[in-house]
């Protein structure tokens, strides 16, 4: 098994980074916590092992894992029910627009035109590995959720 991986991004070409990695992640609306007065949003996944694949195994494995932004002014969502929880979405990538520097906004963007919109004060983002996916969605395609 190959090292877990923690990414930390402190601007637009580190975030680019990060959204690779991130890139096909199944997400349910309840691991999306928003923690207005820490300035925190805390994305929990199950993202795909991008390394294994391009290492050339031939099964896809998915990996748990954290995705952190702080210092976040305002969290903003546009259709993703975050009041069903078990709701599936597909994380397709996350972008930064920013502003005026240091501040903008990290945007991810989900399956089926789901948008959050993260107002920061400067990018702080981090992906943290917590292990492998052990409960069996490794064998699941991307794409194909829940």
């Amino acid at each position: 098994m190959a090292p877990q991986l923690k990414l930390i991004a402190l601007d637009a070409d580190d975030l680019a980074v990060i959204s690779a990695h991130v890139q096909d992640a199944r997400v349910h609306a309840s691991d999306i916590v928003w923690r207005q007065g820490e300035k925190r949003l805390v994305v929990g996944m199950n993202r795909l092992d991008w390394e294994q694949t391009l290492a050339g195994e031939t099964s896809p494995r998915r990996l748990i894992a954290a995705l952190r932004f702080d210092r976040v002014l305002a969290c903003k969502s546009r259709n993703i029910d975050l009041e069903a929880p078990e709701t599936a979405l597909d994380l397709l990538g996350i972008e930064f627009h920013p502003t005026d520097a240091p501040s903008g906004s990290a945007v991810l963007l989900f399956s089926h035109g789901g948008v959050l919109r993260l107002d920061v004060e400067c990018l702080e983002c981090e992906l943290t590995d917590l292990g492998a996916d052990d409960l069996g969605e490794d064998a699941e395609s991307p794409g194909q959720g829940k």
